[in-house]
Order: structure tokens, then C-alpha cells, then sequence
């Protein structure tokens, strides 16, 4: 190890081009005496990934996409070494010389990584709700064996993880909160005639493409309430779902005596994530602080899943196990992708999950494989599914 290494955290970001992935450089950005960026992956998106890379000399590059990888080979500086394809995410999240792994990836691309990295003993903050989704028992069994710490990013199970702390068996519900999605207020015949552009504006969040549109069916609250069920090991009958349209509260633990702890804060993903780099330690706050005297007042009020069906199929798709949280996961991330590309309407993303779905009798127990043959199988029967309805 090189001398101005010496202490310093050793980062791999991979999906660094992304939204987390950029606000976790800037918190790198803001604490280079804690921090050293190792290596940076990204899907194909090579402008952004040269620039990251000029700015903040990782000596590891990986990208997903072959043509990136061809791309990236002509300009990558001297001395970096590059990877690529699935083999290359997983040899660059088991790099030796890392400490931990920020798994930042859209999609279920990320489950392979993330089991590389936990089996190299590599702690985990973790981003990526596809991969507890899709393969919660085994990744979480994973860290059981390897000891590693998974530290949640997403600010809802960051708040949880924060106040479940000390109280783990006074615990009666977890309470996650959502925004309710910029189309909470809109009639059934309004949410038909929705356009991508439209559903690219959330109220309060600057996410990627895909979470801000499941964010808008209310499928990123499904994916959420699998992902607490997997790493706070909760029923999900004691995980309860309310619409908190100011996104201050982030989210809460009922306990068994009737308090409930909440965790409050301005929405600003930074610090989720500077906690996950610093745990146990809390840093210096990179966001602006609550004011309540601006904030006036608060609301609440329960999920309409008649108008947003998808948060019901995340809790049917918990409940059967086995395969089905993989199927459900796949089915929606090829149906949030045609609605974007204008071929299929805003309300038949939930329509083609729940089609796929009644298609499959989930298989319990499943290895690696298993699941991602189930998610294999789930995309192409959406794919095919859609060919056969109209807007």
C-alpha cells in the first residue's frame, strides 16, 4: 500500500455515473482526508465515467456494456486498468485492496456484484433495491457468513436502520413513508393519459429514470417494503406503507409501548449516503438543516391502491416467495423501459406485472440461478405480453 493511502477508506462505486453514484463523489469530494476512490464502474456511459475518472483517479475502471468497454480502452489515462461485462463488475467489487463496496447500479445487474463483494468480505452501502428484491434470502445469508457490515443508502432504510438501533425487540411496525409520486392527486382517466415526460418530474426527489417512474406507480414502495423485510428481518404484515406528501419524515419504528421513533430530515440523498461511507461515525451534515418554523405543518394519509396497484403485487410477490419477487422485479423494469420508449401506457406498467406474475408458480428456495432464470423468463413474457395490448 502506497504511503498517502495509509488510512484512507477504499471505495469501488459501481453505478457511479448514476444519481447516488455522484452524490457519493461528492461526499468523497468533501472528505478526501477519509476517502480514496479504488475503482468506478458505470453501465455505458463513458463521457461521464472519463471525466469521474480524470477527477478522481481510481486505478480500477468497469463498464457493463462491451461497446463502453471498446470505448473506454482508446481513452482511459495510462495505468488504469479496466474491466468489463458481468466478470469485470464482479472482479472489480471483490478487489482485495477494497474496503467497501457502493453499490449504486440500477436494476438487477447489481445482485452478481454485490455477492461478489459481501464473499470477498467487503462491506456493503447498499443502493440497489433490485438486489434484495430479486435475491434478499440469499444475499442476506451471504452477510450472515462473511460478517460484513450492509448498510442501507436508500433514506428510507437508513432511517430505520438508525431508529431501530437499541429497540430491535421492541419493534411492533415499521413504518415506510412515500411521497405518494407526482401523480397522487390524478383520476384514473387522467393517470391513462400520463406521457414519460410528464412522469420524469418527481415533486421532491432528483433520481434516475427508472426509480423516479416507480416512484410515480408507487413500485419503488413496493420494492422498499421487500428490501425491509430482507434486512430488518420483519414480517411483512408488520411493515406498513403511509403517504407523507413533504417527505420530512423519512421514516419511523412503532415500538410495542405505542412510541414511535421517526427519523426527520431535509430530502437530500447525501446524507444516507455519507452515513454509509462513516458508520459509526456521523460527519459534518453536507445538506441544508431542517427549518421548522418554514416547514409549518405535515400530512399523512393512506396509499390509494385501487388508482396505484403496484405497492399490493410487492406485497403479493413477498408473501408467495421463492421466485416471485424476482419475477415481479424483472416484469417492471422491462415495463417502466417501454413505457419511456412511449409504447405501452402509465397504467399498464402495474397491468403487465401483475400478468406476468399470474403467469409464474414461484419456486421456493432458488439458488443464484434459479433466480436469474425466473427474471430471464419474467422480461421475456412482458415483452411478449405487451406486443399484445394497445395504449
Amino acid at each position: 500500500m502506497t504511503e498517502p493511502d495509509q488510512g484512507l477508506k477504499k471505495l469501488i462505486i459501481l453505478g457511479s455515473t448514476g444519481s447516488i453514484g455522484r452524490q457519493t463523489l461528492e461526499v468523497v469530494q468533501r472528505y478526501p482526508e477519509r476517502y480514496r476512490v479504488l475503482g468506478l464502474a458505470a453501465r455505458d456511459e463513458t463521457d461521464i465515467l472519463l471525466e469521474q475518472v480524470n477527477k478522481f483517479g481510481p486505478a480500477w475502471v468497469g463498464v457493463f456494456s462491451a461497446r463502453a468497454g471498446q470505448e473506454m480502452k482508446q481513452k482511459l489515462p495510462a495505468g488504469v486498468h479496466l474491466l468489463s461485462g458481468m466478470d469485470g463488475l464482479c472482479e472489480l467489487a471483490a478487489l482485495p485492496q477494497a474496503d467497501m463496496v457502493v453499490v449504486a447500479l440500477s436494476g438487477s445487474v447489481g445482485i452478481q456484484p454485490t455477492l461478489a463483494a459481501i464473499r470477498a468480505g467487503k462491506d456493503i452501502a447498499l443502493a440497489n433495491k433490485e438486489t434484495l428484491v430479486a435475491a434478499g434470502d440469499i444475499v442476506m445469508e451471504a452477510v450472515r457468513r462473511s460478517g460484513v457490515n450492509l448498510l442501507p443508502v436508500d433514506s428510507e432504510h437508513s432511517a430505520i436502520f438508525q431508529c431501530r438501533a437499541g429497540e430491535e425487540k421492541h419493534v411492533k411496525h415499521l413504518w415506510l413513508t412515500a411521497s405518494g409520486g407526482p401523480f397522487r392527486d390524478f383520476s384514473p382517466e387522467q393517470l391513462i393519459n400520463i406521457t414519460p415526460e410528464l412522469a420524469l418530474h418527481h415533486p421532491v426527489w432528483k433520481m434516475g429514470p427508472k426509480i423516479t417512474i416507480d416512484s410515480a406507480t408507487l413500485m419503488n414502495k413496493g420494492l422498499e417494503v421487500i428490501e425491509a423485510h430482507h434486512l430488518f428481518a420483519t414480517e411483512y404484515e408488520r411493515i406498513r406503507v403511509v403517504v407523507h406528501r413533504e417527505s420530512i419524515v423519512h421514516s419511523m419504528v412503532e415500538l410495542v409501548d405505542g412510541s414511535f421513533l421517526a427519523h426527520m430530515g431535509v430530502a437530500d440523498m447525501r446524507i444516507p449516503i455519507q452515513l454509509a461511507l462513516s458508520y459509526p461515525e456521523r460527519l459534518d451534515s453536507p445538506g441544508d438543516p431542517l427549518d421548522f418554523p418554514s416547514l409549518g405543518s405535515m400530512h399523512f394519509e393512506p396509499v390509494d391502491t385501487i388508482r396505484f396497484p403496484a405497492l399490493d403485487l410487492a406485497y403479493q410477490a413477498g408473501a408467495a416467495g421463492g421466485t416471485m419477487p424476482a419475477v415481479m422485479n424483472a416484469a417492471n423494469e422491462v415495463a417502466v423501459e417501454l413505457f419511456l420508449q412511449g409504447k405501452i401506457g402509465f397504467t399498464m406498467i402495474a397491468a403487465l406485472v401483475e400478468r406476468v406474475m399470474a403467469r409464474h408458480a414461484p419456486i421456493q428456495g432458488p439458488d443464484l440461478e434459479v433466480i436469474l432464470e425466473a427474471d430471464a423468463w419474467a422480461r421475456q413474457q412482458c415483452l411478449e405480453l405487451s406486443t399484445n395490448i394497445h395504449h
